[in-house]
């Protein structure tokens, strides 16, 4: 080499790496506003119903604060380069979720569930920290999609074996502790999907018969999939529970259109939803008399029966206006006993109002297209399909929980990612961020003159 051709190669090995911000500093002051807004609505609760800060403001605060901080130091410790706004938008929603059903347990003294959702909370936390500290590659789960698939079923077909609550067996209770199984098999659900969709994609978006302008693959490649499908949602049927039996059609739907890049399984999707909701309402009347009341909200009214869950919840949006009654001067406990979970969106905006519901929608618009965009910037297929999924989840539980509290889909039963009363859901809920910070912190870190490990 001449001695030209070596200076050159010296300077340009000398010329340094420009590295990508990290940005956790920028986490960390999000999640003390996070905590900061949830410790004030926790006061504010307090001032409103008894005109004095509430003596467990404090020890809420500390609790939330330090469960936050672990949280973030396991981040900053495991998956440097991780998105920065996931974890504060989990911790303020999370926070909101405590301060709602706190101010709804002071009208109801009978039944305290603010303490048990800490608890569950905490145990969500403890989740999050074990899967982003031991996962340290989020492909490491693609060799274990059959073994998900397995356990997904075996879970969704436990509570068959249990009584019936509220018309739906989807809860396991022992000794007055209770579980809802299908909130891990989504997940879990999600892994296989992701898996299989990303093997075998180039088959099932090339190969097959065109019927209608529309490729459909052949039965050996869509065979398996389908049928892993038919039999998840089969047996949330028979157990009824059509909420979650929703969301897995709507998981399938979306991340075929994502693998196989046709739209058109976008309107079969939406054909056969449409087919199947008109089927399963006229011959279950459990979902008949949904679809009724929403048909009709205030058909119980009229009756002389008095108002149902629906027109309450509709009484209770209609009452919080645009800027809300305040926190703990509503009604919204009238809904009855589903209030703290399948309705606490309706105290939400009673006393937060249309500003403070959009608020919370928007943070979970926000949660979701962090999820899409490391899902968009990976390279693999497996981990965009994975954060495709999980980021849909979200969307599609926002989704059917507030367009059935508003009226504007039937009721689904289902419960509010991190702001409803249930331990299953908000452990699982944090068990989501944290793939979805595996995820884009190995997006983020291929840009950063590294392949994620």
């Amino acid at each position: 080499m001449t001695d030209a051709g070596t200076a050159a190669a010296t300077a340009q090995a000398a010329v340094p790496v420009a590295r990508l911000p990290r940005r956790r500093g920028i986490e960390l002051a999000l999640i003390v506003l996070a905590v900061t807004l949830s410790v004030y609505g926790y006061c504010a609760v307090g001032l409103a119903r008894s005109g004095r800060v509430p003596p467990g403001a404090l020890a809420y605060g500390a609790g939330l604060g330090v469960l936050a901080l672990l949280a973030h130091l396991a981040v900053r410790l495991r998956a440097p380069y991780a998105d920065p706004l996931p974890l504060p938008i989990g911790v303020l929603l999370n926070g909101l979720g405590l301060v709602l059903i706190y101010r709804l347990d002071l009208e109801t003294p009978g039944d305290r569930a603010a303490p048990a959702q800490l608890v569950w909370s905490a145990l969500g936390v403890a989740l999050f920290i074990v899967v982003v500290l031991l996962l340290r590659d989020h492909r490491l789960l693609q060799r274990y999609s059959y073994v998900c698939v397995v356990a997904a079923l075996v879970l969704l077909l436990l509570p068959s074996l249990f009584p019936a609550v509220n018309g739906a067996r989807i809860w396991i209770r022992i000794a007055g502790f209770s579980i809802q199984p299908g909130e891990f098999a989504k997940v879990l659900l999600a892994v296989f999907f992701a898996a299989y969709l990303a093997a075998n994609r180039n088959a099932l978006a090339y190969t097959g018969r065109r019927i209608w302008r529309m490729q459909f693959p052949t039965g050996r490649v869509l065979g398996p999939i389908v049928t892993i499908w038919l039999l998840s949602v089969g047996v949330l049927v028979l157990e009824r529970d059509l909420g979650t039996s929703l969301l897995f059609f709507g998981l399938f739907v979306v991340l075929l259109y994502v693998a196989t890049g046709r739209t058109g399984w976008i309107a079969v999707g939406l054909v056969l939803a449409v087919l199947g909701a008109v089927a399963v309402g006229r011959v279950e009347p459990h979902v008949g008399g949904r679809i009724a009341d929403w048909l009709h909200p205030f058909a119980t009214i009229e009756a002389g029966r008095g108002p149902n869950q629906l027109s309450q919840s509709l009484f209770a949006f209609a009452a919080g206006g645009l800027l809300g009654t305040g926190l703990g001067l509503g009604h919204s406990v009238l809904i009855g006993f589903a209030t703290k979970s399948d309705f606490i969106l309706a105290t939400a905006g009673e006393e937060l109002g249309l500003v403070g519901l959009a608020a919370i929608i928007l943070l979970y618009a926000l949660l979701v297209e962090r999820g899409y965009r490391a899902g968009l910037a990976l390279r693999e297929p497996f981990g965009r399909l994975l954060a495709v999924g999980l980021a849909s989840i979200l969307a599609l539980q926002v989704f059917v929980i507030a367009g059935g509290v508003t009226g504007l889909i039937p009721l689904t039963g289902m419960a509010m990612p991190f702001l409803a009363q249930g331990g299953s859901s908000v452990v699982t809920n944090w068990a989501i961020v944290a793939l979805l910070i595996r995820v884009s912190d190995s997006a983020r870190s291929q840009y950063d003159g590294r392949e994620a490990p």
